[in-house]
């Protein structure tokens, strides 16, 4: 009787500690197929390479099922490139960014790192942080406040105006006024003989205005086309927009009015903000005549779009 309450004794604490129950095998939620080991004659490249290519997959994989590398030497070869905020490995194969703590717990076998981690965390290679996008735009163009656009050292800046080439010489006069009107005259190919002018700034339409006021259309000024003034502002639009680390938005250059000098002329046929400059000088022999050239002058804008990436 006490040999069976001792054996009855002994089967109730052995159930107690586990033994006598079903014990269901641990299974390996690893899929390793398509773990593929670089080759390399080099064991520190292959290594390398094999954990960039397959970044995001186990180390368990590679290492314990497979015997593809030993613990100890795989922790070598990675260890001196171990930063985690930094991508330290440009491989053939991919890149990686380090060993997180609970591998280097696991490939150290605790000497460094950290345990007691998941099964899951411990040998899940870390993958790069999701990178996100976006599209900002912003404007560029003529910038009053970088220097002052009624100097005509203003149409030599890279952000500057855009400008035209001069117009030919006026005859010689003692009076300014009419020097610039005939200059104007000169640049845009319109008899100077003629004072009653209008002209459309935007378009260089031509109307002339008769004694009485009335108004007929005179075709078109030789000056530059709307076209062209946006031809000339495309490669200020391209630099400006490299120069802050952006593209330029094909087809956004365009052009608006000129700096406002209105010179001996008023706005009688070419408008406020038009855009002259003029040049004058004195007769060599005769003093006080002078003679003068004009040049126009037209603001720009555009548009440049920057790629903003982060990590989410």
């Amino acid at each position: 009787m006490p040999k069976l309450f001792a054996a009855t004794i002994a089967l109730f604490l052995l159930l107690g500690a586990g033994y006598g129950a079903i014990q269901a095998a641990r299974s390996i939620p690893w899929d390793c197929s398509d773990w593929q080991a670089f080759a390399h004659e080099d064991r520190t490249t292959a290594i390398l390479e094999s954990l960039a290519e397959n970044r995001g997959k186990t180390l368990y994989c590679g290492i314990d099922q497979s015997d593809t590398f030993a613990k100890a030497e795989t922790w070598q070869a990675g260890k001196d490139r171990n930063e985690r905020d930094d991508t330290v490995y440009f491989g053939e194969r991919g890149q990686f960014r380090g060993f997180i703590a609970a591998q280097e717990g696991w490939l150290t076998d605790g000497e460094s790192g950290i345990t007691g981690q998941s099964l899951a965390t411990i040998f899940e290679f870390p993958k790069e942080p999701r990178r996100v996008k976006r599209t900002k735009r912003f404007t560029v163009g003529t910038n009053p406040a970088q220097f002052p656009i009624n100097a005509a050292t203003s149409c030599g800046e890279s952000r500057g105006l855009l400008c035209t080439g001069w117009g030919g010489w006026s005859s010689y006069s003692n009076t300014s006024s009419q020097n610039f009107q005939l200059a104007r005259y000169n640049r845009v190919g319109i008899d100077g003989s003629i004072s009653q002018w209008d002209m459309d700034w935007r378009t260089s339409a031509v109307t002339h205005r008769n004694n009485l006021g009335q108004r007929t259309a005179a075709g078109t000024a030789t000056t530059i086309t709307p076209a062209q003034w946006r031809t000339l502002a495309e490669p200020r639009a391209v630099a400006a927009c490299r120069a802050r680390g952006a593209r330029y938005v094909a087809g956004s250059a365009d052009f608006g009015e000129g700096h406002n000098d209105n010179r001996g002329s008023g706005s009688a046929w070419h408008g406020d903000n038009l855009g002259w400059f003029y040049a004058e000088e004195e007769h060599s022999t005769s003093p006080g005549q002078f003679r003068a050239r004009a040049r126009q002058s037209r603001t720009w804008s555009a548009t440049c779009k920057k790629v903003i990436r982060r990590n989410r």
